[in-house]
This record gives C-alpha cells, sequence and structure tokens, in this order.
C-alpha cells in the first residue's frame, strides 16, 4: 500500500482520449491533460460543452453504438481514459457494460493498449473495505449502477489490454490537492472521500505509470 503525496514529474506529450469528457470527473481530467501540454481527442454527444482549445479535438457519437466513431476517437492515442458514468442518476441502462465492449473492440483493432478506467470503490478487491453505510447504499439504491460497472470490468479484465481501475471513494468537487491515498487495499472508516480533482490528477498520472498495471488502485483522501 501506498500512502502520501503521489509523485510530480515532468511528463512527454501524448495523445490521450477521454470518454466522459463533459461529465464532472472528465471535464477536470481534460482540462488538467490539457495543461500538462498533452493532445486531446474528447469523445462527447454535444461538442458545444467543449472549450475551444487548439490542442483538443472532439468526436461525436454514442460511445455504446458507433463503433466507428469510438474507433475515430482512440485511433493514434497513446493512452484512453474514461470518467464515463451516470452521473445522479440511479438507472444504469447498462451504459458501462455496453461502453465496455465498444471500448475494448475499438482499442484492440486499433493497436492501442494503455486504458485507465474509472469504476467504483465497492466493487472486486475493494469491496472487503467498504464501510457498512456505503455498503447499504451499494446493496440498494445504487444496485444497478454497481452491477453495470462490474459487467464492464469483467469485459475489459478479460481483454489483452493493459487497463487500470481507478476506484475513488465518494467524489466531491473539492480543489486540486495532490495529496490522497493510493493502495489496493486501504484502511477506511466513516465515508471516505476524494475530490474529482484528484481522482483526474491520479488519472492522469497512470497514463506513464504501469503500477497498477492490469490491477485496481483504490483512491481517497
Amino acid at each position: 500500500m501506498f500512502a502520501g503525496v503521489p509523485r510530480t514529474q515532468a511528463m512527454e506529450t501524448r495523445q490521450l482520449a477521454v470518454f466522459g469528457a463533459t461529465g464532472r470527473t472528465g471535464r477536470r481530467v481534460v482540462e488538467m491533460a490539457l495543461a500538462r501540454g498533452h493532445a486531446v481527442t474528447a469523445f462527447v454527444r454535444d461538442p458545444g460543452r467543449l472549450p475551444a482549445v487548439e490542442s483538443l479535438r472532439a468526436v461525436v457519437g454514442d460511445v455504446t453504438t458507433d463503433e466507428g466513431a469510438v474507433a475515430e476517437a482512440v485511433r493514434g492515442s497513446d493512452a484512453v481514459i474514461s470518467a464515463l458514468g451516470r452521473g445522479r442518476s440511479f438507472k444504469a441502462e447498462r451504459l458501462i457494460e455496453r461502453a465496455s465492449g465498444v471500448l475494448v473492440g475499438a482499442l484492440e483493432a486499433e493497436g492501442v493498449r494503455r486504458l485507465i478506467f474509472t469504476s467504483a470503490f465497492g466493487l472486486g478487491a475493494t469491496r472487503q473495505g467498504l464501510p457498512l453505510l456505503s455498503r447499504l447504499f451499494t446493496r440498494t439504491l445504487l444496485r444497478e449502477i454497481y452491477a453495470d460497472k462490474e459487467a464492464g470490468e469483467a469485459i475489459i479484465s478479460s481483454s489483452m489490454l493493459d487497463w487500470t481501475f481507478v476506484h475513488p471513494t465518494g467524489l466531491t468537487e473539492g480543489p486540486l490537492t495532490g495529496t490522497y491515498r493510493v493502495g489496493n487495499h486501504l484502511p477506511m472508516r466513516g465515508v471516505p472521500t476524494i475530490s474529482r480533482a484528484d481522482v483526474a490528477h491520479f488519472l492522469l498520472d497512470q497514463v506513464d505509470d504501469d503500477t497498477y498495471l492490469r490491477s485496481t488502485a483504490l483512491i481517497s483522501s
């Protein structure tokens, strides 16, 4: 387990594709990636929600059905980051399961191996550390959402991609601190949280970090 401040390093310029780019976490990924000097392709339904920036390209489509558009978005990428989610909805509509199949197919067809995928605390190996209140929510209100994320993880983990699942604790709109805990397992109590900005920071760091290659990273403040 590692706990503390993640290393700050000068990263090479990368070509990144970001899915869920206009969501509350995805926006921070895009902003931070551009600030680091990366070239970003954002896969979106509405390009009007993106800033007009020279190093930001939009590809428009539905990640669950538009296989050609997804392939176009990931083509030539050094890494793909997914911040896909259902927002505040308790209805999964099999978003993650359906998107995962399309993403895996596109990445494999285009020869892109690195996939950094935002999932949820309480899935897989992180389930055993889930506090009681959080466990109650995952079994009731969030049951459908968690089942969908679990199905998506199963599709991705059975592929030959170099994937990393990132499991953040409760997401907040707090600022970037650069100080958070990361590990396969972390001690938890109460209602643990982490800012979306810190999650974005960690997601981007994984582009050039193989510590959690084909593994799960639990992240919390």
